[in-house]
């Protein structure tokens, strides 16, 4: 067994290991961990997510020394534990700001949502893979939209209606990836467009049962103020763009004692998690806000880049995935900060704080660089690097 994982171990090709993508990955973790600590005024985040940022990018070495299609053939174990943790969540969870979302664990809280979109990656590029050739069927597509309602439910149940539609954004990315007929596309959008105007419809009734209360004030109340109640979910927004203008083109600094700061002021909740960004803006400025949003789209075009080498199809998908994964959070959270969209309570790639995120992510970076050290030699050889 130790014979097997050392051949392997040499037939990586390490020259090709995309330090690109660890290099922006960990520049950005590091600036996150700066603006926490000026987000919280306090050591004790700063600490905590430096420790989980040394935690991440051990794992993330780890996972990118073990050979993906070993891990890949599990498919339908991280699918089962998923499920069996988002279960566990909604009967035994603990509550926290109306949430039920986290198991307890000694010492740290579990948030199995934030590994869904990791599993259901890996279980999907798998699946996909698998009956390629059926995709374009209608049992296959009935098939995979069951799976993935499953645990989508769950986390709507938590409730967590944010993660669930990054989730469902995923997974569309995936199968338009794997080559889903334009036909079928087509007739999907033709379908969905009355589907949503009935949907936006009865949401929009004061009376409707498919939201919950907050949720229906924050999106509602986002397009009309009016509505009663909707001010107290939509002041932190306002408070946010004010934040980010003030900021101007280099920031107030961090960690500074700017009578005129909206951090200072207490004016946001929670900034060092959903809006990570609006304390970028403020103390760092035009500059620090484009910088951050720079690393992020580095960080998905590495990973469409490796993708596009990867040595087979289901490489491809996970890394594709992840790429789709990490710009559709990112653009759902930075529009949120920015009044762009209703607010969803989304943090923010490898910048918010929270061990979850940061260990879910940096575990899905690490299958990526394993795909990388198995590149498709001749593109390498060719010099297309």
């Amino acid at each position: 067994m130790i014979n097997k994982i050392l051949t392997k171990l040499k037939e990586y090709q390490y020259k090709c290991l995309d330090i690109r993508l660890i290099v922006f990955v960990v520049v950005l973790t590091i600036i996150g961990i700066q603006v926490i600590r000026s987000a919280t005024d306090s050591d004790g985040s700063e600490y905590r997510q430096l420790i989980g940022f040394a935690l991440s990018f051990f794992i993330m070495i780890v996972i990118a020394l073990i050979d993906y299609k070993l891990v890949i053939k599990f498919y339908w174990v991280y699918y089962i534990i998923n499920l069996l943790l988002l279960l566990f969540v909604n009967f035994f969870g603990s509550e926290h700001g109306g949430a039920v979302r986290w198991i307890d664990i000694p010492g740290f809280q579990l948030q199995p949502s934030e590994f869904t979109k990791i599993f259901l990656i890996l279980f999907f590029a798998k699946l996909i893979q698998k009956y390629r050739e059926h995709l374009n069927t209608f049992k296959f597509l009935l098939a995979s939209l069951v799976l993935l309602i499953l645990p989508v439910l769950l986390i709507l149940k938590q409730p967590d209606l944010s993660t669930s539609i990054v989730i469902i954004l995923t997974f569309c990315s995936l199968m338009f990836i794997s080559g889903l007929s334009y036909k079928i596309i087509a007739g999907l959008f033709a379908l969905a467009v009355p589907v949503t105007i009935i949907l936006v419809y009865l949401i929009s009734q004061p009376d409707q049962k498919i939201l919950e209360d907050y949720q229906y004030k924050r999106i509602v109340g986002f397009y009309n103020p009016e509505i009663e109640g909707a001010a107290n979910y939509r002041y932190q927004q306002e408070n946010s763009i004010l934040a980010i203008g003030s900021g101007g083109l280099y920031g107030k600094g961090l960690n500074n004692n700017a009578i005129t700061s909206v951090k200072n002021g207490n004016y946001l909740s929670e900034p060092q998690t959903d809006f990570i960004f609006t304390i970028v803006g403020e103390e760092l400025g035009f500059v620090g806000g484009v910088a951050v949003i720079l690393l992020l789209i580095l960080i998905v075009i590495e990973c469409f880049i490796t993708g596009a080498r990867a040595p087979d199809l289901v490489g491809r998908y996970i890394c594709c995935g992840m790429g789709a994964l990490i710009a559709f959070q990112s653009f759902i959270n930075i529009a949120v900060v920015t009044m762009l969209i209703p607010n969803t309570g989304l943090t923010l790639p490898f910048v918010s704080y929270g061990l979850n995120s940061l260990l879910s992510l940096y575990a899905g970076i690490g299958v990526i660089l394993n795909v990388s050290l198995q590149r498709r030699r001749n593109y390498y050889e060719e010099g297309l690097i």
